[in-house]
């Protein structure tokens, strides 16, 4: 690919839902942190091309920060099959085994029906070699962010579940034709 891509990675909003939940993509964002979103906004090139997850959070974030952008399927979050829709506590207390052994091996293991992390990385892979030279935003989820990451650091799938991303944090990377460069992770405005 021709060109330098400077990447924007902004983390959705806070979802708007119980805490402790494996959230579905159809779960709403919380955008009531108008001083959040504004203070992000400015922080975000113009005339960039914008990418989102098709999750409803995502799609709603990006629309908040006044984006408008393509979805990308390959920047969804880690699918966690049959997990998705429960607490954690939930799965704790009655998960059994796999509930156990899936954070034992959070890189490599797949919750019932789900994808590992590893599988995330290789699907984000896909996202980030779409994305042509110049400015992007991308809207998406921690899961992807630490996907990028792991990418851009060529990190051990397992060391890039290290990373903290918070809720409309900016994470700046940029595929240079010499290789990655990691400009900032979870920064926070206002």
């Amino acid at each position: 690919m021709e060109g330098n891509t400077f990447l924007w990675l902004i983390r959705h909003a806070p979802v708007d839902g119980v805490a402790g939940t494996i959230h579905a993509s159809s779960a709403p964002a919380d955008l009531g942190d108008r001083a959040k979103l504004d203070a992000l906004r400015q922080h975000l090139p113009h005339d960039a091309a914008s990418y989102a997850s098709p999750a409803r959070r995502t799609v709603e974030t990006a629309r908040a920060l006044g984006l408008d952008p393509e979805l990308l399927g390959e920047f969804g979050e880690q699918d966690f099959g049959g997990w998705t829709g429960r607490r954690h506590d939930e799965l704790a207390a009655s998960g059994g085994d796999a509930y156990t052994q899936f954070w034992n091996d959070s890189a490599r293991a797949r919750p019932p029906g789900g994808e590992s992390f590893e599988d995330q990385v290789a699907r984000v892979r896909l996202g980030l070699a779409r994305i042509g030279a110049g400015p992007a935003t991308l809207v998406v989820h921690s899961g992807t962010i630490r996907a990028a990451l792991c990418i851009a650091l060529d990190l051990a799938p397992q060391s890039a579940l290290r990373f903290v991303i918070d809720p409309l944090s900016l994470t700046r990377i940029d595929r240079l034709a010499t290789g990655w460069r990691v400009v900032s992770v979870n920064q926070r405005m206002a």
